[in-house]
């Protein structure tokens, strides 16, 4: 095994996971905890691996203005991405109309949730206790604690400065390296994975949810297509040889269903093909929070196949409120308990349709989530890409 590369050892557990998943149909469920164990690990180097890197990274910068720059570069890129996601879901379901005259059955009792606000949006990402932020997990206040402590070190006198910025390094390097020690398992809880994703839900693509899944998929190959032509002509990067590079990160984004277990290896990958830390360390923690292009396509489609499904059209002067709502709500996620499914109801519910469709769409979220999961960190990093090729540029000028 050891002469076979980590994405080849991947694939290969992906491979026999799915011949046990057909094999053992539901029984395949006994290896779930497999799956559950590989995901802990990652979860568990993820947090101090964000939260060191980003320190590193902020303190390799030469001052609080090349900071505020690449700020405004990496959230602009996020924002429009995230819009476009909307209109491709919404798009894609306006052409194969996969809810008109289907009948919505099951029924979800009680409140869901509730839109958030910008404000409360804003004010969740501010921790009320540091050492909450880590024991919750919430990435985007631990990147906001890494920040305001960035920040302040670059204020300080050289020798401290200098004293710390290594002190970050050392950790940094020290949760890099557990991640490879996480990564020796990835061919069997991938694996386990894998086999419980074929055996649950292989026969779950009939009807209006293949005519669903094959919508969503193909606005999220929509988007996959721009960010390999914004990695060629953008970034100046091959996508074959990107995609070649950084191929265990896909395997995992997939078959974790998991942003922030993805995280680690995304980190992990960005170091292989060669991105400078003091950017990648800044914007892949803040992409696991704030850029979604997968859910947004995922939220747009579940709205208007609800919509077709309970025979409700919506004017064109409603399109600015559904893109409004559906970035809050995709910006605005991490809080909330469920993940994106949750988030696709209180969406639903934003707009007064019936929220039935739980019994539709939850049935098969695990399918739409992986692609969700793998376009959100691919963009992620191909946003990272374009980041770093701009400040390149403007250094050699």
């Amino acid at each position: 095994m050891r002469r076979i590369g980590l994405g080849s050892q991947i694939l290969i557990g992906m491979a026999v996971g799915s011949v046990l998943g057909v094999a053992l149909g539901d029984a395949v469920g006994l290896l779930q905890p497999i799956g559950d164990v590989f995901i802990r690990l990652l979860v568990l180097a993820a947090i101090p691996l964000v939260f060191f890197n980003l320190l590193a990274g902020l303190t390799a910068l030469s001052d609080v203005k090349t900071f505020g720059r690449l700020a405004g570069k990496t959230m602009t890129y996020y924002v429009s991405t995230d819009v476009l996601a909307l209109l491709l879901g919404l798009g894609a379901m306006a052409v194969l109309r996969p809810g008109v005259g289907m009948q919505l059955t099951g029924q979800v009792d009680g409140p869901v949730g509730a839109v958030p606000s910008i404000a409360e949006v804003l004010l969740g990402m501010i921790p009320r206790n540091v050492f909450a932020a880590f024991a919750e997990g919430n990435v985007v206040q631990i990147v906001v604690i890494a920040v305001l402590l960035g920040i302040a070190t670059l204020l300080l006198a050289e020798e401290s400065r200098a004293r710390l910025s290594g002190a970050y390094r050392d950790a940094a390097a020290l949760f890099r390296r557990l991640v490879d020690i996480v990564l020796l398992t990835a061919p069997f809880g991938i694996g386990a994975l894998m086999a419980v994703t074929v055996g649950t839900y292989g026969a779950a693509l009939l009807g209006p949810m293949a005519r669903f899944l094959l919508g969503v998929y193909a606005a999220q190959l929509t988007i996959f297509a721009g960010y390999m032509a914004l990695l060629r002509f953008g970034a100046a990067r091959g996508p074959v040889p990107f995609l070649r590079e950084t191929g265990p990160l896909w395997a995992t984004t997939a078959a974790t269903t998991s942003s922030l277990a993805s995280l680690s290896v995304s980190l992990e990958m960005a170091e292989r093909i060669g991105l400078p830390s003091s950017i990648y360390s800044f914007t892949l923690p803040l992409g696991a929070q704030l850029n979604k292009d997968g859910t947004s396509v995922m939220l747009g489609a579940v709205l208007l196949f609800t919509a077709q499904a309970a025979g409700v059209s919506f004017a064109p002067a409603a399109l600015l409120s559904v893109v409004l709502i559906g970035l809050l709500l995709s910006e605005g996620s991490g809080g909330i308990p469920g993940g994106g499914f949750v988030i696709a109801l209180i969406y639903v519910q934003a707009f007064n349709l019936p929220i039935e469709v739980a019994a539709i769409v939850g049935g098969i979220y695990r399918l739409v989530d992986m692609g969700n999961t793998t376009i959100n960190v691919m963009g992620d990093l191909v946003g990272t890409s374009l980041v770093a090729r701009s400040e390149a540029t403007r250094a050699s000028s």
